[in-house]
């Protein structure tokens, strides 16, 4: 896994939600019939499933999102390929959101479930990097959070133009890293070193 590239401001406030982004089974190779695991999956697993119990013993917010793709029956729902992996499965009452564009906020009620909530930073964590990792992470920013994205809990694909799922890493932890806006951050940092805060 790529090396964490980081930065942020003074106002180092701790994330008030874990968002886990598109861990389906079916993304994550679980069936025989499904395509392979992306890079580093048991990692990214590993380090979600940490992340989820430090959230969880804080108080903290957690939210689940999973991406809806009528034309590939595993990530339908009804599918066992569209539910959440079982080593980081929701709990009961944490809600589970269903979206079909790549910023999880596009069509669905994850900015109101959030503002209900308290929320105004977030910890991502998820797939794909430059898909629906990326999109959301941008989209959140762009609501006016703050986000601290994991650098070693997401993850992706060795790409058909020749970069390698590492390369596409460190590329979306550097580029993130450096999204300008004039009230909120991305800050990209180890997963280990992300501590949470209750919030609503």
């Amino acid at each position: 896994m790529s090396e964490a590239t980081t930065t942020g401001t003074e106002r180092d406030e701790r994330p008030t939600a874990l968002l886990v982004i598109d861990m389906q089974c079916a993304m994550l190779g679980s069936e025989p019939d499904d395509q392979p695991a992306p890079h580093e999956a048991e990692a990214v697993i590993a380090n979600t499933a940490a992340m989820l119990e430090r959230a969880r013993s804080a108080g903290a917010s957690v939210v689940f999102v999973r991406h809806v793709e009528d034309q590939y029956p595993p990530m339908s729902p009804g599918h066992p390929g569209f539910e959440v992996h079982d080593a980081i499965a929701p709990l009961p009452g944490e809600p589970v959101v269903d979206k079909r564009a790549c910023d999880a906020f596009c069509d669905t009620p994850l900015a109101g479930l959030l503002a209900e909530r308290g929320v105004t930073h977030v910890a991502l964590c998820g797939l794909q990097t430059e898909m629906c990792v990326d999109s959301t992470s941008r989209g959140a920013v762009h609501r006016g959070l703050n986000v601290t994205l994991a650098a070693d809990a997401h993850s992706t694909w060795d790409s058909k133009s020749g970069l390698t799922a590492d390369q596409i890493i460190a590329h979306h932890n550097m580029t993130l890293a450096g999204i300008p806006h004039p009230t909120a951050t991305i800050t990209v940092t180890p997963s280990a070193e992300i501590a949470f805060a209750k919030g609503g």
